[in-house]
């Protein structure tokens, strides 16, 4: 396991030999935000090997389900840019499925301002929009959001 010196505003461990994520001086850094649910994650895009770190956690790690592992790499391969991008992103909120749609959006918004030309394959593929759904609330004098107690004639 390598550690990346302090100096460098990456702090973080990487399994394997995969090398470690540093930035160079004058490398150009895309930040993007994505939001799902209740979750926020916060992305650092830029030119690299095609690491994926989400709390300092290599992605197949941080998220055990194939689903979200799917929905972290998904605008990757819509674009054809596997590979080509380290993401350096934090998330925090909600659970894995509103975290991995937040990562989602994060990047699709990263990779659009890294190369505008991935907009019109994002958007097709339905990547830029937010999505608004959220949980909805428990209603006053009944079970909870929708279901109610049971009506007894008698």
């Amino acid at each position: 396991m390598s550690n990346i010196s302090d100096s460098t505003p990456f702090t973080t461990d990487i399994p394997g030999d995969a090398p470690a994520p540093v930035l160079r001086t004058g490398q150009e850094v895309y930040w993007a935000t994505g939001r799902r649910k209740t979750s926020v994650a916060r992305v650092r895009l830029r030119a690299g090997s095609g690491i994926i770190l989400v709390n300092n956690r290599p992605y197949e790690e941080y998220f055990p389900g194939k689903h979200n592992q799917e929905d972290v790499v998904v605008p990757f391969l819509a674009t054809e840019t596997a590979g080509r991008y380290d993401v350096l992103a934090t998330v925090r909120g909600g659970g894995m499925t509103g975290q991995s749609g937040a990562l989602r959006l994060g990047i699709t918004r990263a990779l659009i301002k890294a190369d505008s030309g991935t907009e019109e394959r994002l958007r097709a593929a339905g990547f830029t929009t937010r999505d608004a759904r959220k949980r909805e609330r428990d209603k006053y004098g009944q079970r909870g959001a929708r279901a109610r107690y049971q009506y007894s004639k008698r």
